[in-house]
């Protein structure tokens, strides 16, 4: 027997939110990819090449270093200034690429509750992708900012704003709202529920993080025994890990599917707002015998 596809709008607890992560995926495995892949697919290519002359020029500088082979302090000036600029733009690349990421994800999620649970089409969450792309890159910078500040402070500030500072996403896109109102919101669904959204975020976090370390382990491992013994090959190796390292993004999905179910399991707390549309929908299903109304 098919499993229904799954509501979004309900209370869960923690392990109802990572279960239902991976069953939401797996229900929506070719539309959510297909989404993916359309509209992050420029941006991931786009940080593989950055990615990779990073590399490249990591290597030279390295093998420099290692060589002695400075002319002079212009030309170590020069390599640093090189490694330098290539780290911003692939730091650059990589905000535009999780951004995009996010905001298809998230899209998506919107469009499917908004349909009755059912797949979004590419051209849907093209619709939400250009009207929200700019705004959430935006408060991705914002974020980070404070994430910064608040890691300085001792670290416990930063972790402590992690789960609040990613709801913020979500209400962003799936209530329409502004920056502001979105971050008092955030804080006001997580109130007694930090716990549950903390744990929730850090077990899906360290899981994609493991499998994405060890599909990208082989070319990190060549990328270090070519600098350490002088191998052959040191750039195709920079190349495939830049490649394995950003292919491995698409493990993104997962997080950010567990952001949006702890959004929505926090409102549906709050607010109840999925119960009464269920609730409304009883009152509007029509009779399909096309009877007259009963007259009193």
């Amino acid at each position: 027997m098919k499993q229904p596809n799954i509501e979004l709008a309900k209370v869960r607890d923690f392990s109802a939110i990572i279960n239902d992560s991976f069953l939401f995926l797996r229900q929506n495995f070719k539309p959510l990819l297909r989404s993916y892949f359309t509209f992050c697919g420029f941006f991931i290519v786009a940080t593989i090449v950055a990615s990779a002359m990073q590399q490249i020029k990591m290597l030279d500088l390295t093998g420099s270093i290692q060589g002695g082979q400075y002319e002079g302090p212009i030309s170590r000036v020069s390599q640093f200034t090189q490694v330098g600029v290539t780290a911003l733009i692939t730091l650059f690349f990589t905000l535009l690429t999780y951004t995009a990421i996010v905001v298809t994800v998230l899209s998506y999620m919107t469009i499917y509750k908004e349909k009755g649970n059912t797949p979004a089409t590419n051209e849907e969450v093209w619709g939400y992708l250009k009207y929200y792309y700019f705004k959430i890159f935006g408060s991705t910078i914002l974020n980070t900012i404070l994430l910064i500040i608040g890691m300085v402070f001792c670290l416990i500030p930063g972790v402590w704003l992690y789960p609040i500072l990613g709801l913020m996403f979500p209400i962003m896109i799936m209530e329409n709202s502004s920056y502001g109102y979105a971050f008092n919101q955030s804080f006001r669904l997580i109130k007694d529920n930090w716990w549950t959204t903390f744990g929730a975020l850090f077990i899906m976090g360290v899981i994609v993080g493991i499998t994405a370390a060890i599909f990208s382990l082989p070319g990190a491992l060549w990328t270090e025994f070519a600098k350490l013994l002088h191998w052959p090959g040191g750039n195709i190796a920079a190349i495939l890990t830049a490649v394995l390292t950003h292919l491995a993004m698409v493990l993104y999905i997962l997080p950010i599917i567990t952001l949006a179910l702890c959004y929505f399991s926090l409102n549906e707390e709050k607010e109840g707002t999925g119960l009464m549309a269920r609730i409304n929908q009883i009152g509007d299903n029509k009779d399909q015998n096309n009877l007259p109304a009963e007259d009193y």
